[in-house]
């Protein structure tokens, strides 16, 4: 049974293929666009009932665009194609709103399944999905208390390169220079940093990098 859908990615090429793909097989797809966090503009005027939104090469908080979605347009079933990951990322796909989730380059069969799933009310997991997440549970793998693990999983990415500049002894001006970001967008990253880390001076996040092998992690 066809369904009416947009598909929006952070590669507009799987875009594009995904949907001619999906058209081949019957569906209307009614709008195709990157990247996925632009997907309220490509639902505006349109009525999908179903949208397949790729994360593989999201932005720092991959999940935003379907929490906006769901907020915005609860009556539309999202998908997300990502990466296997950890079961974690699965679980924060299904928290932010996902009616589905299945492998990003899944076969094309098992996307159109979900399609359906999804349409007709219900959760659609790919297979994979369900293993990767089994096998986690089965057989999880010890991660070390490490400090600079944890202080690392503070920060965004954005972030972790600042302070990388940081250690190096960059001002903001240079900051904000080599990141080709505002003065002003650079003080309020350094200062995230900071507070996030507990430091009071960028030379005891420096030292607090530095002391806890949090530098070797960047490296």
């Amino acid at each position: 049974m066809s369904a009416r859908l947009v598909v929006a990615d952070d590669h507009r090429l799987m875009a594009e293929a995904l949907g001619a793909a999906l058209q081949q097989r019957g569906h209307r797809v009614l709008g195709i666009g990157s990247p996925c966090g632009a997907v309220l503009e490509l639902v505006a005027g349109r009525r999908p009932e179903v949208c397949l939104l790729g994360t593989a090469g999201g932005p720092e908080d991959p999940f935003e665009p379907l929490r906006r979605l769901r907020r915005e347009r609860p009556e539309i079933a999202v998908v997300v194609l990502g990466p296997l990951g950890a079961p974690g990322r699965v679980a924060a796909a299904f928290a932010a709103g996902a009616a589905g989730y299945v492998r990003s380059d899944e076969r094309i069969e098992v996307v159109d399944r979900a399609i359906t799933r999804v349409r007709a009310g219900e959760v659609a997991v790919g297979v994979d999905v369900l293993r990767a997440a089994f096998e986690h549970l089965l057989w999880p793998v010890a991660e070390p208390d490490d400090e600079a693990l944890r202080l690392l999983r503070l920060l965004t990415r954005r972030e972790v390169q600042v302070l990388a500049r940081i250690a190096d002894g960059e001002d903001t001006a240079a900051i904000a220079a080599a990141m080709r970001i505002a003065p002003s967008t650079a003080r309020t990253h350094v200062q995230r940093v900071l507070t996030k880390l507990g430091a009071r001076s960028r030379l005891e996040a420096a030292a607090l990098a530095a002391r806890t092998g949090l530098l070797d992690q960047l490296a």
